[in-house]
């Protein structure tokens, strides 16, 4: 790595060159994001996360302009076209962009109209008529005329000396620098439905006839217009005005006005229209691709970050359903760690005598087994089996939580779920998800491909390689950031630790299962290939919460255990004192074991771990409860007043669940009472939000929800079923059989035989 790139890198993130550098050479030695944030503080002056993923990024960007740089000198050399000044150009080009304009000119081509009008010897009449100077050019090419170089008059030469000229407009760097930005700045993206494909395109109607500045148009709207474009709905095209086009190139090419500026007005003209004017418009697709996907991929990392950092129920026993009408509902009860110890299905929306007798095996169950919370999936009768169980339970006293199940489904289908649980379906798999997804939600998610969890904005578009990096970062950071039991962790769940990965997580697993559980931290280096540096990085994020070392259970790195035990000696007592006792730990000073490795960060950390050792970042989990009055989108009513829970942040709003299989919009404009120019000020995903209906779309299946304090109503809402909505939400004939109520004997019955 070229060292001027750490100036340059310092320079725009207004840190020193010794911390890009120091960063550099930790990155060359295969240290982790989480792992340089949380123990090399020292070295990367307490850069966060996100300043230290920004710098590798950055270098790999430039390593990747270096690869490009020693390309192009390559074939330059050998095709003997290496000049001196060509190579300091060359070296001097600061971003890709700019190194491939140097290069454009010298850049091996098919055969172009310039080059066939070289081949026949016009290149002196294009550098003359490109001089400008008085007299007529007719003239001038008259002393070209060839009929063995295929040259048969006067104006024949000109054109090919035209098309010289028009190829050096296309390809002069300055002129390309200029219309770049000119693109950019003033370039408008228009989009026409194209002939006879309003029907098919009508989810795309906003952009069948569709005009906006490329400068400020937003992200999704620039991927939407692409995506259109893609399923050949619309034409889509980003360009400037063509006049002024032509007219800032003339000022930089017609330096006169003598017969001869006309014919490099025409080549001008004719450079612009035929070469760059396409060129530069596929440039400008490309760098508002790029802005777009940066955009959307960032969404998507926010989004995924808050789901997977959603508060976890912790370890209880819990009963989990995943619902279903006619196939009935998966019911499957879990020990405290997860563990499967029995699956069933239930009827309770298939008739009365089912319903009773699904509650009779509820009951049953939760007293077998203990359970402490009940979770229900959010998908197909996900209410309507949320109130069968209110209903059936004795008390109030067990929680019962609705799980949102997207990409539930994806597991259970998944060689995860198949090497977990090898003799149960899909159905029985997916319930479990579910369950565990309550207890907690980072270590069920990591089995999941995060595209699939539904957290993202036109993810399928985006560069892919970006957006599985950025995700990847994003669990990677999650993971360590909460820590992971050594003894409990699944394969998928270790994978993230920082140095770890699928082949050493399914070590460690195999060690744990062949030894037992692990004792001590340092037992991690008797796992087969996990050598110094593995354990180095990845040590500090792994808990052993009943270890021998009261430090294994916390995220102190073991590289200081020495430090904690030097801090307990001074004082007096021994490191679990020091754990336990908040005035031994008062003090410490230190300012006293500062050494030329570990500096006061990293000091402070150590003290703040001591007071609360493995400590879980995440918040406490609080029960939320979807209106009882909605079940189904029929149900809403513009007006209502409901509780809901932030399910996906775009760049144009927040979608939230308000417990009707649907979730509705609350566009940006409607987040708050002020303006928001970003809804992640606002919204969070799995945040819960008081929303206002104010417009329903029953045949659309779209609702609009407002968090405004003074929300109005729409008069546009468009009902499904009259009778239904004018009854106040009731269900119909058929929605009263699914979900009847049990009668109040026999629920007596029940509650008497569970508290027996």
């Amino acid at each position: 790595m070229q060292s001027q790139y750490f100036s340059r890198i310092a320079g725009e993130l207004k840190i020193s060159v010794h911390q890009v550098q120091a960063i550099s050479g930790l990155l060359a030695e295969g240290a982790t994001i989480p792992f340089m944030a949380r123990y090399r503080k020292e070295a990367t002056g307490s850069l966060d996360e996100v300043a230290l993923t920004t710098i590798r990024d950055t270098l790999g960007q430039l390593e990747e302009l270096d690869k490009r740089r020693e390309a192009i000198l390559k074939s330059l050399e050998k095709r003997d076209l290496l000049t001196d000044a060509l190579k300091a150009a060359v070296l001097q080009a600061e971003s890709l962009a700019v190194l491939e304009d140097v290069y454009l000119p010298w850049r091996p081509k098919r055969r172009t109209r310039a080059a066939i009008a070289r081949e026949k010897g016009l290149a002196p009449l294009a550098d003359a008529l490109l001089l400008q100077e008085p007299g007529d050019p007719a003239e001038l090419a008259a002393a070209y005329i060839s009929e063995e170089k295929g040259v048969a008059t006067a104006e024949e030469a000109l054109q090919g000396a035209r098309d010289i000229l028009a190829e050096k407009v296309s390809e002069d760097g300055s002129a390309r620098a200029l219309l770049r930005d000119f693109f950019l700045q003033e370039g408008q993206c228009v989009t026409r439905v194209l002939k006879d494909k309003e029907e098919e395109g009508a989810k795309f109607r906003d952009y069948f006839d569709w005009s906006e500045k490329a400068a400020t148009v937003p992200s999704h709207r620039f991927l939407a217009m692409l995506r259109a474009e893609k399923e050949g709905i619309v034409s889509f095209s980003i360009t400037p005005d063509r006049e002024e086009a032509i007219r800032r190139l003339c000022a930089l090419f017609v330096t006169a006005s003598v017969p001869a500026s006309q014919e490099v007005l025409r080549a001008v003209e004719d450079g612009y229209v035929r070469l760059m004017e396409p060129s530069l418009e596929s440039e400008t697709r490309k760098t508002l691709k790029e802005a777009a996907d940066r955009e959307a991929i960032r969404v998507f990392a926010d989004n995924l970050k808050e789901l997977l950092m959603a508060s976890p129920l912790g370890r209880k026993r819990v009963l989990a359903l995943d619902p279903g009408f006619r196939t009935g509902c998966k019911m499957v009860c879990l020990d405290a760690q997860g563990k499967l110890l029995h699956d069933s299905v239930i009827y309770p929306h298939s008739g009365e005598r089912a319903r009773e007798e699904s509650g009779r095996m509820l009951l049953a169950l939760c007293h077998q087994y203990e359970i402490e919370a009940v979770a229900v999936g959010n998908g197909t009768a996900g209410r309507e089996t949320e109130a069968f169980v209110r209903e059936v339970m004795p008390d109030a006293t067990i929680p019962l939580v609705m799980v949102n199940e997207s990409g539930a489904s994806i597991y259970s289908a998944s060689e995860t779920a198949r090497s977990e649980f090898p003799d149960k379906d899909v159905t029985v798999r997916g319930a479990v998800s579910i369950g565990r997804r309550l207890m907690d939600p980072l270590a069920e998610l990591v089995k999941i491909d995060p595209k699939s969890i539904g957290v993202g904005q036109y993810q399928h578009d985006v560069d892919q390689a970006r957006l599985k990096q950025s995700l990847e970062d994003t669990v990677m950071s999650c993971v360590n950031s909460v820590g992971v039991d050594l003894n409990s962790a699944s394969r998928e769940l270790l994978m993230y630790v920082s140095g770890l990965g699928p082949q050493l997580s399914g070590n460690i697993v195999a060690y744990r299962n062949e030894h037992g559980p692990f004792s001590s931290r340092a037992q991690l280096k008797k796992v087969p290939r996990l050598g110094p540096r593995a354990f180095e990085q990845s040590a500090g994020f792994l808990r052993i919460p009943e270890g021998k070392n009261p430090l294994d259970g916390s995220a102190v790195h073991p590289e200081r255990y020495g430090l904690v035990d030097a801090m307990a000696k001074d004082l007096g007592c021994t490191v679990k004192d020091l754990l336990a006792d908040t005035t031994l730990r008062a003090r410490i000073r230190p300012e006293n074991y500062v050494s030329d490795t570990v500096g006061l960060p990293t000091l402070y950390d150590i003290l703040e771990e001591l007071a609360k050792p493995g400590r879980d970042p995440r918040k406490q989990f609080e029960i939320f409860q979807f209106s009882g009055d909605v079940q189904a989108i029929g149900d809403l009513l513009p007006g209502m007043r409901l509780p809901g829970i932030v399910t996906n942040v775009t760049a144009f709003g927040a979608f939230v669940d308000v417990g009707v299989h649907q979730d509705g919009l609350v566009h940006i404009s409607q987040l708050a009472d002020h303006f928001v120019r970003d809804p992640n000020e606002v919204v969070r995903v799995q945040q819960r939000v008081q929303v206002t209906v104010i417009e329903v779309d029953v045949p659309r299946k779209r609702i609009s929800l407002s968090m405004k304090s003074d929300a109005v109503p729409s008069e546009r809402t468009v009902p499904g079923d009259r009778q239904k909505r004018a009854g106040g939400g009731k269900k119909n004939s058929e929605q009263q059989r699914n979900s009847g109520s049990i009668s109040l004997d026999l629920k007596d019955k029940l509650s008497a035989h569970f508290k027996n």
